[in-house]
């Protein structure tokens, strides 16, 4: 019975060390605030890339300005749960978010670069997971979802 209550509460610190570690380990800036447009290859399996040429999907041209799709994708991004400005910003047209999952609270960061294009203007995002080898599509949910906010 002993031994049983060994592990079971030596489980319970090693969950709680993981939880810990992957909520409050550093994150470089640098790491991942990358150029959305050049950086990443599609078809990963914990993240999505839109941009204009050799990315999983092109986000549309929007009959606006660069600085204004910035500001509209900056207000979608930071209304999503769980997510908040990580680096850059939205002035300098590339920013990177980081959101969180509900309960473990792991790392996805976004990068979102703001370009200009005829008739307005259109965006890349990268958009990938911290820990581990898949996301279960949720940087593509959340990527589509952007989009479809900003309709």
């Amino acid at each position: 019975m002993r031994r049983v209550a060994r592990a079971g509460l030596l489980l319970l610190v090693l969950a709680v060390g993981l939880m810990a570690y992957v909520r409050f380990s550093p994150n470089d800036a640098a790491r991942w605030q990358v150029d959305p447009v050049t950086a990443g290859v599609a078809g990963l399996s914990n993240g999505y890339l839109l941009r204009p040429a050799g990315g999983d999907a092109a986000a549309p041209v929007y009959a606006m300005p660069p600085a204004a799709l910035a500001a509209r994708i900056d207000a979608v991004a930071r209304a999503w749960p769980r997510t908040r400005r990580f680096a850059g910003d939205p002035a300098m047209g590339v920013v990177t978010y980081i959101t969180r999952t509900l309960v473990w609270g792991f790392p996805d960061f976004t990068t979102v670069k703001v370009l200009p294009a005829p008739g307005g203007a259109t965006f890349a995002a990268f958009a990938r997971a911290r820990f581990g080898q898949g996301d279960f599509g949720v940087n593509k949910a959340r990527l589509l979802a952007w989009l479809a906010a900003l309709r």
